[in-house]
Parts: C-alpha cells; structure tokens; sequence
C-alpha cells in the first residue's frame, strides 16, 4: 500500500478528497438554494466535508503535515480558478452561444476571490491548529471535543471573513451578522452529525497506519513549509 518511503495510498486519498470538496464547493456556490426556510450557498452541502478531512488529517498524521496540505489545497484552487478565467478570456467558437452562463457560474470578481482565499486560509489553519492543541490538552482523549470545538473556531472565522470581505457595503451589519451566524451554525451542526463518521475514519487509518500523531514539539507557524514538499521522497527538515 506504501505509494514512497513517507505518505501512504490512504493519506493520498484523504488528501484527493480534502482538495476535491474544496475546489467543489468554490464551484457549485455560485447556487444560492433554500433549506429549512433558510438561503444558503449550494456549497453548504460539500465545504464542510473538507473541514472533516481536514480534522482526520490533523487527528492522525499531525498539524505539520496538515499544513502542506492545506497549502497545497490552496494552490490547487488557485490553479483551477486560473484555468476557469482563462477559459473565459478565450475566443468562443462561432456556434457557442454560453459565454454569458460561463461567466456566471466560473466567473469570480476579485473581491470574491480574496474573500474565499482568505477565510480559507484562516478557517482551516485555525481549525488545525485548535485540534492539534486540544488533542495534546486532552491527551488524546474525546475526539469529538477535539473535531467540533476546532470546527466551531475555524468555522467562525471562515464564515465571518469571507461575508464580510465579499458582502461589506451592499447590506447592512445586522444582515451581515445573521449571515455570519447562520452559516456558522449550520456548518458546525454539519460537522457534529458527521461525529460518527469521523471517528469511523479517524479509528482505521490509526490502525493501518499504525500513528497517532501529537504535535508536542511542532513550530506551528502556517508558513514554514513549502507544500510541493508534501510530494518528495525527501523529508522535510521542519522545527
């Protein structure tokens, strides 16, 4: 099962699903759906699966391989974000009359971008670091405490950074404040109904990787890395 001398077929795997739910949801909310009376992003069904990925990635394998990855999920959608403007700029064919509906769903303004990087980079570098944090508190007992209050931070900060950044200006701060809340709670009760599901993964990787990671001596400063590492046979000489 072993893909090189380091990273795992599993941690390959969990790491393609963290990437994937993350490129995903940047998509697919461009789609404002109504659930329960309230409006939400379409991307409220797929987002919060990465912040369970991410939470299993730190749980197992530690804050400082979780922050490549992390990195590498933000290049990863910096490159498809790229490659959708691009497929905008280009020519269309003659016959191709769907520039507009292109626009509308793979188009991002700027302020939109910066908002979803940013709250990205905060939500899910804050969410590792409370877990891994917890987990040495706790001596890696009640994963849930671990999984839900991590989630509870870095949802908190992902939510209000982005709405804030992309929406300041064009509603009011009571409107921006449900918006904050609403997406908040409805992301953590995500992550707290997926509880089983953690543990489930949490409890088989454990067991066939044979580690259970505690970040004692870590630097957990989010830049120092360099996440093209996370595919190197060599490792890495962190603090």
């Amino acid at each position: 099962m072993e893909i090189d001398n380091k990273y795992s077929a599993r941690f390959i795997v969990v790491t393609g699903v963290f990437i994937t739910c993350l490129i995903v949801s940047n998509i697919v909310a461009v789609k404002i759906i109504r659930v329960a009376g309230l409006n939400l992003p379409a991307a409220i069904v797929i987002f919060p699966i990465s912040y369970i990925f991410g939470d299993i990635l730190t749980e197992v394998y530690g804050y400082r391989t979780a922050r490549k990855v992390i990195w590498l999920g933000f290049l990863c959608n910096l490159f498809a974000v790229l490659a959708m403007w691009l497929g905008g700029l280009l020519p269309s064919a003659p016959f191709w009359g769907n520039q507009d509906a292109y626009q509308t769903i793979l188009g991002y303004t700027p302020r939109l971008l910066v908002a979803s990087f940013a709250g990205y980079l905060l939500g899910e570098f804050t969410n590792s670091f409370v877990l891994a944090k917890m987990k040495i508190a706790s001596r890696g007992r009640w994963l849930w405490t671990r999984t839900i209050g991590s989630t509870l931070v870095g949802q908190l900060l992902d939510s209000g950074v982005f709405i804030l950044i992309a929406f300041s200006g064009t509603m009011g701060w009571g409107a921006l404040g449900t918006m904050v809340v609403t997406h908040w709670l409805v992301k953590t009760g995500y992550e707290a109904l997926a509880t089983p599901f953690t543990y489930m993964i949490v409890g088989y990787l454990k067991k066939k990787e044979g580690i259970d990671t505690y970040d004692y001596k870590t630097n957990f400063n989010p830049l120092l890395v360099f996440p093209f590492s996370l595919l190197s046979r060599r490792k890495a000489s962190e603090q």
